[in-house]
């Protein structure tokens, strides 16, 4: 594990081994960073967050909690995934808000997919497995597996494969990955590896 010295690191988060928190960043009360983890300069991983093994959150990424990322998930620089459906700094009487003030909600983002540059996942939801999203976009809603999504919103242009590339048509509902040969099926409105 390699730890910058000018990293915060609350006493009660969790590194996994061979994980590396670079300079800046803040690793807040009880999160789990698992193994082979990489936080980039400046991301925050917030309270209770959990990290499966060998994610990579890039410089200046806000994870904010309850968010929960699988195994091998990529979270691009400054993107950010929310906690607050109903944002407000004061309550209706003018009161500055509190931690009891709110319903905190989370991004579940599953195995192997990548968030990318500044975009902006608006708790509640989930990203499907190997889905990617590209920079810039603001995702609004649940994301399926393998699933591209650009835009703002954020809506499916296509699907990549587990290699992050896009999937070539091979028919109406047949897909294969350029790269590793690898063959998909799309039945209503979802895609699975064959």
């Amino acid at each position: 594990m390699a730890v910058s010295a000018t990293a915060d690191i609350d006493p009660t988060a969790e590194i996994g081994p061979g994980s590396m928190v670079w300079h800046l960043s803040q690793v807040r009360e009880y999160a789990r960073v698992g193994p082979g983890c990489i936080l980039g300069r400046g991301s925050y991983i917030g309270p209770g967050v959990i990290l499966g093994k060998n994610c990579k959150v890039q410089n200046f990424a806000l994870v904010y909690e309850p968010a929960l990322l699988e195994d091998g998930v990529f979270i691009g620089p400054a993107a950010v995934l929310t906690n607050d459906q109903f944002p407000r700094a004061v309550t209706v009487a003018g009161v500055r808000k509190s931690a009891e003030d709110w319903v905190l909600v989370g991004v579940t983002v599953r195995s192997g997919a990548s968030v990318g540059a500044r975009a902006v996942c608006i708790a509640p939801l989930t990203i499907g497995r190997w889905a990617t999203i590209a920079a810039g976009a603001v995702v609004t809603r649940d994301v399926p597996d393998f699933a591209l999504m650009v835009g703002v919103p954020a809506r499916r242009v296509g699907w990549v494969g587990r290699s992050g590339v896009p999937l070539e048509a091979n028919g109406p509902d047949t897909y294969t990955c350029p790269v590793t040969g690898e063959r998909y099926r799309e039945h209503e409105g979802k895609l699975t590896l064959l």
